[in-house]
């Protein structure tokens, strides 16, 4: 991983503050090779629905636009991602019942991108899209910037969520900064020796945080820890 990336996403997973983590965010899409970067964020609960959240660095035209044409209601990416967590790509079929969606979203530059969603346990629902004007994603490209979206998403959700005072706390699992750490950049597919190279540490200590890890999960592997930090918002 490029210098450049490790700085970028250290900054990010100790940003505490959700504008300053978009903005780090930004930077690190736009490194990635993405003009824009969308986050929002909302509640499928209606007494929280005052937790709407939209940070975004779409032209302000397509903004208003999108409100003022209620695009929201018909916009086939946001039902995608309001029911599953799925990675999804903008292509011309799925807007094939939007025609006129799909066609004022490329005037504007929004035309290759794809959008995934955070579902929690209570009720938010959160959408983080990446986009640029030129050169389409491929499914090579998708999965290649995959595990860097899922880690700015479920932070993004995270710092979120945990400002919600009704939020629950049941049943959270304590883990120690360094699992947490070793967790992330399992997330990123390091292994357990690049991640003792990159945190300075020796691989057998790698492989203690990760025991823990999966003892305090109660799940079997690894892989299985990963996918519950992250269900859980811990990465």
């Amino acid at each position: 991983m490029k210098v450049w990336k490790e700085s970028q996403f250290t900054q990010l997973s100790y940003a505490q503050k959700i504008e300053t983590a978009y903005e780090i965010s930004l930077n690190l899409v736009k490194n990635l090779g993405f003009n824009f970067c969308a986050f929002s964020i909302t509640s499928q609960i209606k007494e929280r629905c005052h937790h709407t959240i939209n940070l975004n660095n779409y032209p302000t035209e397509w903004n208003t636009k999108y409100e003022q044409e209620h695009f929201s209601e018909v916009d086939p990416i946001l039902a995608h991602c309001n029911h599953s967590e799925l990675p999804i790509l903008w292509q011309e079929e799925i807007f094939c019942k939007t025609p006129t969606l799909w066609q004022a979203q490329k005037q504007q530059g929004l035309r290759y991108g794809w959008s995934q969603s955070v579902h929690d346990e209570n009720g938010l629902c959160s959408i983080l899209s990446l986009a640029r004007s030129h050169c389409p994603i491929t499914m090579h490209d998708l999965y290649k910037n995959l595990g860097y979206a899922l880690f700015i998403s479920r932070h993004l959700h995270g710092l979120v969520a945990k400002e919600l005072p009704a939020a629950s706390k049941s049943g959270t699992v304590h883990l120690s900064s360094r699992e947490i750490e070793v967790l992330r950049y399992s997330a990123l597919g390091k292994t357990a020796d690049e991640i003792a190279i990159i945190l300075c540490l020796s691989s057998s200590t790698v492989q203690f945080h990760i025991r823990g890890a999966i003892r305090k999960f109660g799940v079997n592997n690894k892989i299985a820890a990963v996918i519950r930090a992250a269900k859980v918002g811990v990465i």
